[in-house]
């Protein structure tokens, strides 16, 4: 994952261990004014992290989905939210045409190149009832956020290059959820559903309102390349951009960026 915040002026921040990695929270504006109801808020944002990775981890052997997986347990055994995130992975296999599919990797049903997003949302409702002028959870670089570091003023988030990740590609304003997937830092670890081979694609980022799709299609784009732009044209507040290690670059219709450095 690729996306890295820009980082204005905050009022609160956590770090958080999680689902083998490491995920922020920073809150903008409102905090001085309850710091205990602020932190009640967040620790419930924590546990709604924590749980998640209890659930839906493939690294714990005693996780739900790990369970799951081995034929352990059955749909009617686990708890709503696998339920509902299976649900959420139907509708963006449907909806990348696809090229999102959980049931073709191997060892079973993973439902990893959603539920990182799915989770920072679900943190991020926690946060929705502080007086705030914004929030981001920021999960390794798949981003959800509302409001803005100030009152009228947008997030906006940097996309970094794949071939030098300590420079930025672009600057993109999230429309509350900003996701990255590719293939140049964890090597080919993604899986195309049609063959079952790795992908080659290196970066894919996906803007939309939401961040649990957002990242299972900036995980499908990954894999199809500039070929997914279709899919991803196709829905309606969601948008993409592919980029190579020549730092070429293909945008969906409605791509923008604030600061295009690839040019």
């Amino acid at each position: 994952m690729s996306s890295t915040e820009t980082r204005p002026q905050r009022s609160f921040h956590r770090a958080v261990e999680v689902m083998g990695t490491v995920i922020t929270i920073d809150l903008y504006g409102g905090v001085a004014r309850d710091e205990e109801i602020t932190t009640r808020h967040v620790d419930a944002a924590q546990v709604a992290l924590q749980r998640a990775d209890e659930i839906f981890s493939t690294w714990k052997e005693q996780s739900v989905l790990s369970r799951l997986r081995r034929g352990e347990l059955s749909l009617v055994d686990v708890p709503d939210e696998v339920l509902e995130v299976l649900e959420a992975c139907r509708s963006a296999r449907l909806a990348s045409e696809g090229w999102f599919d959980p049931w073709s990797m191997p060892g079973g049903v993973d439902p990893t190149g959603l539920v990182k997003g799915w989770a920072a949302e679900r943190a991020l409702h926690e946060l929705r009832g502080l007086e705030l002028t914004g929030a981001v959870v920021n999960a390794a670089g798949d981003i959800a956020s509302f409001g803005g570091p100030d009152v009228g003023q947008p997030f906006r988030f940097g996309v970094v290059r794949p071939d030098d990740p300590m420079k930025l590609a672009c600057v993109v304003e999230s429309p509350g959820a900003v996701a990255t997937s590719g293939t140049y830092l964890r090597g080919n670890h993604l899986v195309n559903p049609f063959t079952r081979e790795a992908t080659p694609t290196v970066s894919a980022t996906v803007t939309g309102p939401e961040l649990g799709l957002a990242d299972a299609l900036a995980t499908a784009l990954a894999v199809a390349g500039p070929d997914g732009m279709t899919f991803i044209d196709a829905l309606e507040h969601y948008e993409g951009l592919v980029i190579d290690t020549t730092g070429t670059y293909v945008t969906s219709q409605g791509f923008t960026m604030i600061e295009n450095l690839l040019t």
